[in-house]
């Protein structure tokens, strides 16, 4: 017995203690602290969008700005083309004579929230229908530089050696063209075949409203804009590749298509997220650019470079109307920029708590 208990105190000594391996009462259970509860990724990295107030606001300013644009317009009474007779040059909130002779009789005439230009259409929903050009511009694109990049960058990055090489130094050259000209020349050589295409067939209708210019920015992005995501893809499917689940997959028989598909795309969600979330105002800026420049959407459609230009020609006497499509410009690609960086600052484990 008194071995026994030398034996116990004895911290040098090679005997297990069988009191040790019994399980915790209630008490020592009780006492232990939890350092953090146990979560998945996406869980984590929306509690942690969640704590960022800027993120948050300018989240909901972007939901704010998407009923302002897609719902909206279904109910004013005004539509972004017509064109109201006496009702030319209002300022804000103000009535035209016809319309307030209207109101003397007993009739509900709605405002002009933004007054009307010098067509006598009201500026409230051409900002509507620009702002909802300018949204749908952005993620069409972003949507487009997603497929094409992620696409790229992901065969790229997995297959390397000469592959990688030959497929990276296409995006170096394609990292040199000017943009902008390749936009003027898909203008001027698109212009004739699609406007033939859109009047004989009234399919294209809602094409044709939008008008060739846009088309062309559409297809610019196809075709230049996706370098920048392709690049980001590759390093990280570069990193991928190389983990134990790859392997296994690989051992299990996957093809080349399925693992990359399958494996190694999803795991780069959360930086196509941001990468695409980013890419928006980009998108929304070269478009309103553009279209300030007259080379947008086709008149009598109305996108936010356009109404800005518009209202260059009455600029002393008019100032609002430059002034309200600017701010709604402005408000957009910040709010997205700002949506964009909460989401990296989630996403990104190297900023966890």
């Amino acid at each position: 017995m008194l071995d026994d208990i030398k034996l116990k105190k004895n911290p040098f000594s090679l005997q297990l203690n069988a009191d040790d391996f019994l399980p915790a009462s209630s008490d020592e259970k009780e006492s232990l602290v939890v350092m953090r509860e146990s979560t998945t990724y996406w869980k984590d990295a929306m509690q942690r969008f969640a704590k960022n107030k800027v993120a948050m606001a300018a989240m909901v300013v972007i939901v704010f700005v998407l009923v302002f644009a897609f719902i909206v317009p279904n109910f004013y009474p005004y539509q972004y083309d017509q064109q109201i007779r006496g009702s030319e040059d209002l300022t804000p909130m103000q009535y035209s004579e016809m319309e307030l002779k209207s109101i003397s009789q007993g009739e509900s005439v709605f405002p002009h929230i933004f007054g009307t230009d010098s067509f006598g259409r009201d500026l409230g929903i051409r900002v509507m229908i620009g702002a909802r050009i300018s949204l749908l511009v952005g993620l069409i694109a972003s949507a487009l530089v997603l497929l094409i990049g992620s696409i790229y960058g992901a065969i790229a990055g997995y297959f390397g050696g000469k592959v990688d090489m030959i497929m990276m130094r296409i995006v170096d050259i394609i990292y040199s063209v000017p943009d902008m000209l390749i936009i003027i020349l898909l203008q001027v050589t698109l212009k004739t075949p699609l406007t033939q295409l859109f009047d004989s067939n009234p399919a294209f209708e809602g094409l044709q409203k939008i008008g060739v210019g846009l088309i062309s920015i559409f297809i610019t992005f196809s075709l230049l804009y996706w370098v920048g995501m392709a690049r980001i893809v590759r390093g990280q499917i570069m990193t991928l590749k190389e983990q134990e689940f790859v392997t296994a997959a690989r051992a299990l028989g996957a093809s080349n298509r399925q693992i990359i598909a399958k494996h190694l795309l999803p795991n780069c969600i959360g930086t196509l997220i941001v990468t695409t979330t980013l890419q928006i105002p980009s998108a929304i800026f070269t478009e309103a650019f553009l279209s300030y420049l007259g080379l947008g959407v086709a008149i009598p459609m109305a996108s936010l470079g356009s109404l800005a230009s518009d209202a260059l020609g009455g600029i002393n006497a008019f100032p609002y109307r430059l002034i309200i499509p600017s701010i709604a410009i402005s408000l957009i690609i910040l709010s997205f920029n700002l949506f964009g960086d909460g989401l990296r600052d989630a996403f990104d484990p190297k900023l966890k708590k």
